[in-house]
């Protein structure tokens, strides 16, 4: 048996709200400790660009704390906004606070023969600099007009959210929620014809 993973590859602001899961039997919470939070930072390494490897590799228990609490400031904030209401002033606060713990800084370096790059890193202590870089993410989510669309998984054993990127998308994973239910549906038809 595969063990459960969280969702990755929707926005950045919804795989964080996706490591928490509420079934009706159990909650999982892939955030649940540092080794958790490092596998999740591991598997959004190529976004997290503005991070140093030793903050994704190596996460404080300040970073841990932060980036829950965002998540629920986060969580909160989206499910208001996909009602088409604005977020509450304490998740406006709670996110912005967040950012301006750890801003972010760009410079133009030089790197060898080749032309100047442009860098961008988080300044701020650590435990600060993750919870910032994903807190962006959560308001950029949040201003996009899009953020209405987001959907539940319309699998009945999946709680996780997603942004179709196509009208007709229901399921978080087509290749796991919907082949799930493509195969329930085919047992069941074949139960019926059946008679059990």
């Amino acid at each position: 048996m595969v063990e459960p993973g969280p969702l990755v590859g929707e926005p950045l602001a919804l795989d964080l709200v996706n490591t928490r899961a509420r079934l009706p039997d159990q909650e999982l919470d892939f955030l649940a400790d540092l080794a958790g939070l490092r596998r999740w930072l591991d598997c959004q390494r190529e976004r997290l660009s503005t991070m140093p490897a030793s903050l994704i590799d190596a996460p404080a228990k300040a970073d841990l704390a932060a980036v829950r609490d965002l998540r629920e400031h986060a969580a909160t904030a989206i499910a208001r906004a996909r009602r088409g209401d604005q977020p509450t002033a304490g998740d406006v606060r709670a996110i912005n606070e967040a950012m301006r713990a750890a801003p972010l800084r760009r410079e133009l370096v030089r790197e060898g023969e080749g032309r100047a790059k442009l860098t961008a890193t988080h300044d701020g202590p650590r435990g600060t600099r993750v919870a910032a870089a994903l807190a962006e993410s959560v308001a950029e989510l949040l201003a996009d007009e899009r953020v209405e669309t987001v959907r539940n998984c319309a699998a009945d054993f999946c709680v996780l959210l997603f942004l179709p990127a196509h009208p007709r998308r229901r399921w978080c994973n087509p290749a796991i929620c919907g082949n799930r239910v493509r195969v329930a549906r085919f047992h069941e038809r074949r139960r019926s014809r059946s008679g059990r």
